[in-house]
Order: structure tokens, then C-alpha cells, then sequence
């Protein structure tokens, strides 16, 4: 792409953001292409890329993780910039319809929105204006509809999914943030009862969120007996990027403003990064079980937080011994099998036919990056992506976690190995993000940048072509160590829709 002409307003937008003009052009030379496919070698299974943990190991694990959470070394990290508009969306198309209230659907949800956790909420400020809502229901399920997503009531149309009321319990009903901090108090607290939690989210529901926060937050400090050390967060600015219209040129609204739009989840890479932490783990906001669900969830958590911490043990002692001034090679066969057995990356071919100081930069180079330890549950149609084994510039393999927008579909034998995968992403993993002398690792350097997204969207009815960043467990992610464990397809229960709320995992406590 030739090189674009900014506007002054143009550059005061792009100086702004914290970006600068080379930066944007980059974005744009990018956008005249189109996604670069990984090369996808073979999906995942058990033996061959994903870990199953033997019940005898998995006490041993748990007591590791919790000696780990007791010294305060656990933060848990929750993406929650998600608007719940997309949820509601059926629901939204419900409410501009004027006919609603003769239609089956309505006669569906009447029964229905009884169920929801967020009911005696709606109820209350019905009744503020005067009106019954089981009458309301009966007699207008749209008004009704209007009170849940509209500014005249609950307006969940537009707050963040996490001040969403998910599950309901006798003593009242909490939102899926809630939901989190009583699960980092299960699982990262320390032996001074601190837990650490940090929640990123949009500009536009910081005080919302902020605000929920502070009227919460004594309730289950003083039920648990602990403090909640909760930051906060946004997406900076910086990470934001810009898109091209249909002729190829910068795309721009309708006053002329160049249009600059989030970069994707990847764009939380810069989030993570400036979090003092330790181990770190990562969960999507939606993705939470009222608490008689909680203990297997947990519990699985800190499998995998103990499988980290007894990797990390065993990398940060042959580090440390790769990092002496020993010359003896005799162990490095032993390394080597250790990377491609526990950490599934092989030296290049040529390994063995280099001499000693080149093999010993190699190793350490393998073994000294951040660490992720990623559940993995069996594929049951959920959309989104997958462990793979894939195939890297320098003869090797390695583990990644890769979207359907990835994959070359057009190639038959992409296709194939992509519809073969039987194992899927949900989101749940823990990061060590320090190296073996307890310095944090710059996450930046592990970025895979040609794993960039270029999709087809529109912004205000307009086709727009547009730049997500390398997402946060892939491409930004690329570089570190992977192991990927088998975990129960129960701890993974995610919300996408509003419905998701009826199913029975989400059922509160006398479900």
C-alpha cells in the first residue's frame, strides 16, 4: 500500500492514543493483505501434545499449588472489557418489535424471565413505577424487555457482562465479577488471607465497574475474611488500531474522524505485562459456576497451578545449571529430552552436530521464556479455537492455541486436520511470568506478529476491513513454553447468550 496522507486532526488522534504515524502506516500496509495462515501439522490428543494427569499425582499437585498461593505468589486475571449487548441480542431484536406480545416467543419468556437471577432486580424497579411484574408480563412482555436493557431500567443492554447477575442465591444474587472473587478467594489467597485479583475492562464502564465494586466488596471481605486486593484496568489506547474501507483508504466516520477501533483480546498482553505477579492466572469473565459447582473447579485450578510450579522447578534448575561455568555436556541429551518430552519443543535438526556452546545457547533459549499451563476441554461445538501441533520456520513444531480465522480452509488438508481437533480452548490457564533468578520476563519479546487477524466487519453499515492484534493465549503467546493438560468439560461453563443462564450449571443454590 502506498503511503497514506494524515490529516492534522489525524495525527493529533493518532498522538493521542499513544501511537505514532509509522505505526499506523504499518497497520495499514498489514490491512492490504489478508491473514497469514499458520500451518497446522496435526490436531492435539491425549499422548500427543495434551497431558492427562494421573489421579495418584493430582494431591501432590494441589499441595504444591497451595504452599505457591500461601507465600503470595497468585494473581488472578480476568478480562472483562465485554460489553453484555451481544448476550442480549435476540432480546434487543424482541424489544423493537412492535408486535411482540402476540408471538410465541413471548409467551416463552413470560416464563421464563421468572428464572433469571437478575428477576428480583427487574421486579423492584417495576414495582418502583407502580406496577406488578407478573401482570406486566402478562399483559406486556416488550415494557418489560424495555425495563431490563433500556436506561428507563436495568440497562443491561449496555453495562459490561460482569455486572451481569448470573446466579441466584437465598441471600440475594450476584454478578459474574462476583462469581470471581469468590473464586480467587478458593484458590489465590495467601497466608495473610490477600487476594489478588486484577480485572481489566472498557473506558466506558470504569466507574460502573468501579462503583459495583466499592458496594460489594466489605460483603465478602468480612464473609471470607479476607482483603481483596483488586486493580483495575482498560485497554490502553495504544493497542488500538485503524481500518481500511471498501476502496482501500484509511476508513473514516461519517464527519471525516479516522476511525480508530480496539485491537482485540491480544491487546491485553500490555495489561498482563505491567502486573506485578508471580503465577497469574487467566479466566474469561463469563465463565463462572454458583458455588456448589465451585469445589471441582477449583480444585482443577490448582492442578494446573501445581503442574506449573513443579515444571518451573525443574526448568529453573537446569537453567541454573546451564548459566554456571561448567563446561560438562554430558547432560545435555538429558535437557534436551526434557524440553521435548515435558515442554514439546525440539533443538533444530542440526542440534546434534554443533559444538558444545552453541548447544548450551539453544537450550537455554528453549527453556528460558514464560510458561503456560492451559486446560483443555473436549470439543463440544463450542466456537473457538483449539490446541495444534504447528509447524515453524526453523524445521520445528510447537504448541499453539489457534483460531478458526487461522486456518487456510481453502487448503484440503488444513481443513481436514483442523475439523479433526477433539479438544477446545476455554480460556483457562496459568502464566509464570518470572525466570529462574525471580525477574519478570518482558511478555512483548514472545509476540508472533504475523499472527495478526484481518477480518470483514462494518461500522455503521459500512463493510470495513479491519486489525486485531495477536489475541492474548495465541499469537501473543506464541513464544512461550506450552503445555497443554486435560481438564473436565465442568469447569468449563461460559454464558454467551443470555439463555446459557438457564441451563443447570448455572442454577444457584437450590438448583
Amino acid at each position: 500500500m502506498s503511503e497514506q496522507p494524515f490529516t492534522a486532526e489525524d495525527l493529533q488522534t493518532i498522538r493521542d492514543a499513544g501511537l505514532t504515524e509509522g505505526d499506523v502506516l504499518s497497520q495499514l500496509e498489514t490491512l492490504s493483505g489478508e491473514t497469514i495462515p499458520l500451518p497446522l501439522a496435526r490436531a492435539c490428543s491425549i499422548g500427543d501434545g495434551i497431558v492427562a494427569i494421573p489421579g495418584a499425582e493430582r494431591e501432590g499437585l494441589i499441595t504444591l499449588h497451595d504452599r505457591a498461593a500461601s507465600q503470595g505468589r497468585m494473581t488472578k486475571f480476568v478480562p472483562a472489557s465485554g460489553a453484555a449487548s451481544r448476550m442480549f441480542q435476540q432480546w434487543f431484536e424482541w424489544e423493537e418489535t412492535e408486535a411482540f406480545n402476540e408471538t410465541e416467543d413471548a409467551r416463552v419468556l413470560q416464563k421464563q424471565i421468572p428464572r433469571f437471577a437478575f428477576y428480583d432486580d427487574l421486579a423492584r424497579l417495576v414495582a418502583r413505577d407502580g406496577r406488578n411484574i407478573s401482570d406486566l408480563l402478562s399483559d406486556n412482555t416488550r415494557k418489560v424487555l424495555e425495563y431490563l436493557l433500556t436506561p428507563k431500567g436495568l440497562d443491561y443492554g449496555h453495562l459490561p457482562k460482569a455486572l451481569i447477575k448470573f446466579h441466584a442465591y437465598p441471600d440475594g444474587s450476584r454478578a459474574a465479577l462476583e462469581e470471581h472473587l469468590v473464586e480467587a478467594v478458593m484458590y489465590v489467597q495467601d497466608e495473610r488471607h490477600v487476594c489478588r485479583v486484577h480485572v481489566t475492562m472498557s473506558e466506558e464502564h470504569r466507574t460502573a465497574v468501579e462503583e459495583y465494586i466499592a458496594h460489594v466488596r466489605d460483603r465478602y471481605e468480612t464473609s471470607y475474611g479476607v482483603r481483596i486486593d483488586l486493580s483495575l484496568s482498560i485497554q490502553s489506547p495504544s493497542t488500538h488500531t485503524v481500518a481500511i474501507g471498501e476502496t482501500g483508504r484509511l476508513f473514516r466516520d461519517e464527519t471525516g474522524r479516522m476511525v480508530l477501533r480496539p485491537g482485540g483480546h491480544g491487546a491485553l498482553l500490555k495489561n498482563l505485562n505491567e502486573i506485578e505477579g508471580d503465577v497469574i492466572f487467566v479466566k474469561n469473565i463469563d465463565n463462572v459456576v454458583p458455588d456448589r459447582l465451585k469445589p471441582e473447579t477449583v480444585s482443577h485450578k490448582k492442578i494446573l497451578g501445581g503442574y506449573l510450579l513443579k515444571l518451573q522447578e525443574e526448568i529453573f534448575r537446569y537453567l541454573r545449571f546451564l548459566d554456571g561455568t561448567t563446561h560438562d555436556t554430558g547432560s545435555f541429551p538429558e535437557i534436551a529430552d526434557f524440553c521435548r518430552q515435558r515442554l514439546s519443543r525440539s533443538a533444530p535438526p542440526e542440534f546434534d552436530t554443533l559444538p558444545g556452546s552453541r548447544k548450551k545457547k539453544i537450550l537455554f533459549d528453549i527453556l528460558n521464556r514464560p510458561l503456560r499451563v492451559c486446560g483443555m476441554v473436549k470439543n463440544e461445538g463450542e466456537p473457538g479455537g483449539g490446541p495444534f501441533w504447528v509447524e515453524e520456520g526453523d524445521g520445528t513444531r510447537s504448541l499453539q492455541i489457534v483460531e478458526k480465522a487461522q486456518v487456510d480452509l481453502e487448503s484440503r488438508r488444513q481443513r481436514a486436520i483442523w475439523e479433526s481437533s477433539t479438544y477446545f480452548n476455554p480460556v483457562d490457564l496459568v502464566c509464570g511470568i518470572k525466570d529462574y533468578r525471580g525477574e519478570k520476563f518482558d511478555l512483548e519479546r514472545y509476540v508472533d506478529q504475523k499472527t495478526r487477524i484481518i477480518s470483514h466487519k462494518s461500522h455503521e453499515g459500512k463493510p470495513i476491513k479491519v486489525l486485531e492484534l495477536p489475541g492474548l493465549w495465541n499469537g501473543s503467546m506464541a513464544g512461550w513454553n506450552t503445555v497443554f493438560v486435560a481438564v473436565p468439560s465442568a469447569t468449563f461453563n461460559p454464558v454467551k447468550t443470555v439463555g446459557d443462564l438457564l441451563r443447570d450449571e448455572h442454577r444457584g443454590a437450590g438448583a
